[in-house]
């Protein structure tokens, strides 16, 4: 059974694709909210990305306005299921789109948070 929030995105993500049979929508619930996993046909990822990103910041954009009214955070990641790429490869947005912050495979977040762990660790 799907929650609402995965119609939404599923609903959205399936009027702009080629193969909305093919869309699936995978929830999670960590500590820094709901994490919505979206997988689409290889020949649909450009649609789903949108020019520089756009098409995918908007479908973010949305999800932020949803979570606002159910008292929610939540996180899309676009996940790439082309059969020669790696299970579970996130689509990298475009550099300029990118949120180093909640991008929590980044680098910058990996060094934040072990250098405010570090400082945890300090007796003050």
């Amino acid at each position: 059974m799907s929650t609402i929030d995965q119609q939404f995105v599923e609903y959205i993500v399936k009027t702009l694709v080629n193969n909305p049979e093919k869309v699936l929508v995978d929830r999670k619930i960590d500590e820094k909210g709901v994490l919505l996993s979206l997988s689409v046909d290889p020949e649909d990822v450009g649609r789903v990305i949108g020019k520089r990103g756009a098409t995918a910041q908007s479908i973010r954009t949305l999800l932020r306005a949803l979570g606002t009214k159910n008292d929610a955070r939540y996180n899309l990641k676009i996940v790439n299921t082309d059969e020669d790429a790696k299970p579970e490869a996130p689509v990298a947005a475009p550099a300029a789109a990118k949120d180093p912050i909640e991008d929590e495979t980044s680098e910058l977040a990996e060094k934040t948070r072990a250098e405010l762990a570090d400082l945890d660790d300090l007796e003050i």
